[in-house]
């Protein structure tokens, strides 16, 4: 299998009429009782914004369905219990990290912004497995090279939903390489 081109775009952004990926829903099934649960997610898909924008439901699509089928794979393709895990948290992290994308507030003169409610950053920084707070730092306060000296400097928000929004979508690049790559090595 080959990535020609992955549309990126369609994660954070669909029109009306246009559903985000079926994995985001197919983790919202209930098919794998715990999955929720690890992935820190409530029941409700409109509790997540990415995911949220276009339509939710297609007639001749039974996301719970898909999503046994998609269990199934895994085990078939050799997944161990955690790499199957991490690809589903990868993807939960993704549709929390669209909700952090709200959560960015203009403060100062300068409008700099800062996280009114850590809930989404909390939730995306445990499914990573990295730090809250340097996270926040990464997307409010940015460092960046100016000669030889590294400075922070603060974002608008505006440009950190843009920074959020532009990770998400390498990690979804990266999950989606990883699960073809294992499919690659199963299959050959």
């Amino acid at each position: 299998m080959v990535v020609y081109l992955l549309e990126k775009s369609r994660l954070t952004y669909q029109q009306p009429l246009e559903r985000c990926y079926h994995a985001f829903y197919n983790l919202m099934s209930d098919f794998v009782p715990d999955l929720k649960e690890k992935c820190l997610l409530t029941d409700n898909i409109l509790d997540y914004w990415f995911v949220s924008q276009g339509k939710l439901t297609v007639p001749s699509i039974d996301d719970k369905e898909d999503m046994m089928y998609a269990d199934e794979a895994f085990d078939i393709l050799g997944f161990t219990q955690d790499e199957k895990y991490d690809v589903f948290k990868n993807t939960a992290c993704m549709m929390h990290m669209g909700n952090m994308c709200k959560d960015f507030v203009p403060v100062g003169k300068e409008e700099q912004a800062e996280v009114k409610n850590e809930d989404n950053c909390v939730k995306v920084a445990a499914l990573m497995g990295i730090d809250c707070e340097w996270m926040i730092t990464y997307f409010c306060k940015p460092k960046l090279k100016v000669g030889t000296e590294w400075v922070s400097k603060g974002s608008s928000c505006s440009n950190a939903a843009s920074s959020v929004s532009g990770i998400a979508r390498a990690i979804y690049e990266r999950t989606f390489r990883i699960v073809v790559e294992k499919c690659n090595e199963t299959l050959c």
